[in-house]
């Protein structure tokens, strides 16, 4: 295979792009640091395009090893031929290479096997050629030895028949055939194991959907309900095309009498051995359709989310509510360190509401509170209704935010968590973690595992390994878009950065603590086990402030600073003068001297995407990509179900988006959904295409159903 050429067809780039980049990840250099720092190799691939490349190209190598591996198997059996050959050098998947493989592959004693060993294969050979001038019967008489255990015609001709059933399973191109008219006429169906009981899955207890039209949640849903034992389900293929395509194949002369013979082992074959294993090949293929698209919406979701803009400058209480055992507050103060914790009892069945209030004014008083980080889990509405009460009370001016608290209680029992909380309980490692969480999303979301972050769909039912090596992607693009502060970030936060492994992140916060804060980046290389190639790889992404070099504070990557410094001397201006709230407008700047970005490149020797990279730094230097995005939602009162009325516009924060619409969360602690019909007036293919996780939206509300607690909103006028 050419590789090269099937990614650049597939992708549709050019040939040399995929070449170098296929040089650049053979050398050990990260998806981030290619796509940030090496443009000018790889054209300006971006990053979905480099991790999709990457991918395809790891498939591609292994397939590239699986094929020598069936070649030397079948040499070394002495079975290869020029057509098995060409036919393994063409394949282009792994299915069509086993089924290559397949008659080679050794197998297990089968009826097939077994008739071999008693000497039938003759028979069969007979049989299939259809040219003996013989009855059947009178052929399978010479093979009739019952010290081999053939004791009648009868059981020869069945010996013989269990061969050419076992023989036209294994043909490559028959099972191709047959593959492809089920995917293109059949259909799942999948029923109820007892139609009375009532569950989630009952608009599958009597389903039947053509393949090529399966969606992919309804495979996933399918899927979880034959799980759970509540569904059976089932590939109902076009039996009669298939066995009539294989008598037409197979069979040469239907009036021999063979022909009959041959038409029972193609049918032995069908049903026996064929069908289960496209059933199930077909069934995985779906879940593998379906998985590759929840995980690809899981991933777009988690993006939006940890590129929520952090909410700077405040002093949060984070509110991690609960009933019996009460709720947990820890106070933050803007960088993120936990003042105080203590937990209140203003719920059932304590319901101390005028002691807990007491303890909050205190606690707003002492620390300047000015914002109130609310989880959304047990309790969340009746401690809603005591902020809101509490506000009204109080002279200072309070908000409050409704958090998703997914994954908070994962991370309070983790050992990272026990690290950093040791004297803390779960509880207020909680609340904690719910109030940073409104502080810088991402810096807190990364430690927690991404799976359980909850803005995904069916997550649990996917393959793992997979999930995660896609989510980790997005966290690892998020954190390294965001770029890092060096002397505050966690290890967790760390780990992340382009080049650096969970070793070098603990070998870096240890060497901050023995040694002070980093001054230069490159006072890096002084860090244990961080040699100069994951100093190339991460250096660019991680920021000093206040530090010595100006630079080092911008994603201006160490190896251009020379470029940096010729530009700013080109344009009359110092380091220290890009510092500032508004930036200089470069751009402007050269323009104005009559200059163009593509001369200044070849001046400064750098490439064009490079210095214009640089220029959009320098402009901003220290800026956060995620500013520019809409911040979550602050409020001060509160609404119930009960208060919502058909028709009524609101304004609500888009918390989770799948296959068939988006969650959104209008402060009632009930998301309402919004249906993809219900998206736009134009056709919506898939709902993100108009709506991510975080934005905020206005909706119409279209139905309530108090008792079900659903709502319907709509986001069309």
């Amino acid at each position: 295979m050419n590789i090269t050429k099937i990614i650049a067809s597939e992708l549709n780039v050019k040939e040399w792009q995929v070449e170098k980049t296929i040089e650049l990840i053979d050398d050990n250099n990260t998806i981030p640091f290619i796509a940030r720092y090496r443009k000018e190799v790889t054209g300006s691939l971006n990053d979905e395009q480099l991790r999709a490349l990457d991918e395809r190209l790891t498939y591609l190598r292994n397939l590239e090893e699986k094929k020598e591996t069936v070649i030397a198997s079948i040499t070394e059996q002495e079975k290869m031929t020029p057509e098995i050959r060409k036919a393994i050098d063409e394949a282009m998947t792994m299915v069509a290479v086993d089924d290559i493989y397949r008659p080679f592959r050794p197998k297990k004693r089968t009826r097939a096997t077994i008739a071999k060993e008693k000497g039938l294969e003759g028979l069969a050979n007979i049989i299939a050629l259809q040219m003996s001038g013989k009855p059947v019967a009178e052929e399978a008489l010479a093979y009739v030895d019952p010290e081999k255990g053939v004791e009648s015609a009868e059981e020869a001709i069945a010996g013989a028949k269990d061969i050419l059933a076992e023989h036209y399973a294994d043909e490559a191109d028959y099972r191709t055939v047959i593959r492809d008219l089920t995917r293109r006429k059949g259909f799942l169906v999948s029923k109820a194991k007892n139609e009375e009981e009532k569950s989630v899955y009952e608009m599958y207890y009597d389903f039947k959907e053509p393949i090529h039209k399966m969606l992919g949640y309804r495979v996933l849903a399918i899927n979880r309900g034959e799980a759970e034992k509540i569904l059976t389900v089932k590939v109902e293929a076009p039996e009669e095309d298939i066995v009539s395509y294989l008598k037409d194949t197979i069979i040469k002369n239907r009036d021999h009498e063979t022909a009959a013979v041959i038409s029972e082992a193609i049918t032995d074959s069908y049903d026996r051995l064929i069908a289960p294993a496209i059933e199930r090949e077909i069934r995985n293929e779906l879940t593998d359709m379906a998985e590759e698209g929840a995980i690809e919406v899981f991933g777009k979701n988690l993006h939006q989310l940890l590129m929520q803009p952090p909410v700077s400058g405040q002093v949060v209480l984070g509110w991690d509510p609960a009933f019996r055992t009460g709720c947990k507050l820890a106070v933050v103060d803007a960088t993120g360190k936990v003042l105080d914790t203590v937990v209140i009892y203003p719920t059932a069945p304590q319901n101390k509401i005028s002691e807990a209030k007491k303890v909050l004014k205190a606690l707003i008083a002492k620390y300047k509170v000015t914002l109130i980080s609310l989880g959304n889990g047990t309790a969340s509405r009746e401690s809603e209704k005591v902020i809101v009460e509490l506000i009204g009370e109080i002279p200072e001016d309070l908000k409050y935010v409704i958090v998703n608290e997914a994954g908070a209680s994962v991370y309070s029992a983790s050992k990272l968590a026990t690290e950093e909380f040791p004297n803390f309980d779960v509880g207020q490692r909680s609340a904690a973690s719910i109030a940073r969480r409104i502080q810088d999303p991402l810096a807190e979301l990364v430690k927690i595992d991404p799976k359980s972050i909850g803005v995904g769909q069916y997550q649990h039912d996917m393959n793992q390994k997979r999930l995660g090596t896609a989510l980790e992607g997005v966290v690892e693009d998020c954190v390294n878009a965001v770029g890092v502060d060096l002397n505050t970030a966690s290890a967790s936060l760390l780990e992340y950065v382009s080049g650096i492994s969970k070793p070098i992140a603990k070998n870096i916060v240890t060497y901050r603590e023995e040694n002070g804060a980093f001054k230069k980046r490159s006072e890096l290389l002084n860090v244990p086990k961080l040699g100069p190639k994951a100093y190339e790889q991460c250096a660019g992404f991680l920021r000093i402030r206040d530090g010595k070099e100006i630079l080092d504070n911008t994603g201006v990557h160490p190896e251009s600073y020379t470029a940096a410094e010729g530009l700013l001397a080109t344009l009359g201006l110092t380091k220290q003068e890009i510092v500032g709230e508004q930036g200089i407008k470069l751009r402007t700047m050269i323009k104005l001297k009559g200059r163009k970005v593509t001369d200044l490149a070849n001046e400064l020797s750098v490439g064009e995407p490079t210095l214009n990279d640089i220029i959009d730094e320098l402009e901003k230097p220290g800026r956060d990509p995620r500013q520019s995005l809409d911040g979550p939602i602050l409020k001060s009162d509160v609404m119930e179900l009960t208060d919502l009325k058909p028709g009524m516009k609101l304004r609500g924060t888009v918390r989770n988006v799948i296959d068939f619409g988006a969650f959104v969360d209008i402060g009632v602690h009930q998301d309402g959904l919004v249906h993809i019909s219900k998206l736009s007036k134009k056709y919506v293919k898939h709902p993100l295409e108009v709506v991510s996780v975080g934005d905020i939206v206005d909706v119409t509300v279209m139905e309530v159903n108090v008792e079900k607690k659903r709502i319907g909103l709509s986001m069309v006028d």
